[in-house]
């Protein structure tokens, strides 16, 4: 299957998992929300141009926020971890080895620790700006940090979890 169309079955299928059945979950001790759609930016392929990054990654929120009724609450959190996420592979893998051997970033390209370092950082950044641009204000802090906290945790459970349970081959770039 080619990367495009996989991207394209994968983009659909964040969304509707996280409208139709994250979305319907109560919130968890009253703040803490299950969010795994912004998975499918982690998971984008290390040779994505940064423009075409920024774009689908700016597409896939506004596509989210145009199910929910939030019209770009879920957009700008999504263009801030796909802004972050080259940095974030640059400082975590070494560029010459992984990305020039691996297609996507995982558990198999990265290794389980670098792997969960990038989720937990991507999550930790998209779950603050989401969360700050939703009350539109720090109000009070400690509610704030614990909102963010709890569902950064809850999320890279279910990261870590999508990463075991969906194997996801690793295939190595052909050499040519």
């Amino acid at each position: 299957m080619s990367s495009l169309l996989k991207n394209i079955i994968r983009f659909i299928l964040f969304i509707l998992f996280q409208v139709y059945i994250l979305n319907q979950v109560p919130p968890l001790h009253q703040f803490i929300v299950p969010y795994l759609y912004f998975l499918y930016i982690l998971w984008l392929p290390f040779s994505m141009n940064r423009f075409w990054l920024l774009l689908v990654s700016f597409v896939f929120g506004l596509t989210l926020d145009y199910f929910t009724g939030t019209y770009g609450l879920h957009a700008a959190p999504c263009v801030l971890i796909a802004f972050i996420r080259p940095f974030l592979l640059n400082l975590l893998i070494p560029q010459d080895t992984t990305e020039q051997s691996y297609l996507e970033p995982g558990s198999k390209s990265m290794g389980w620790a670098p792997y969960a370092l990038y989720a937990a950082l991507l999550s930790f950044a998209h779950h603050f700006y989401l969360v700050l641009i939703e009350w539109l204000q720090f109000g009070n802090f400690v509610y704030f940090i614990g909102k963010v906290a709890g569902t950064t945790a809850i999320s890279l459970l279910m990261i870590l979890l999508a990463e075991m349970l969906f194997h996801r081959t690793g295939r190595a770039r052909a050499k040519g």
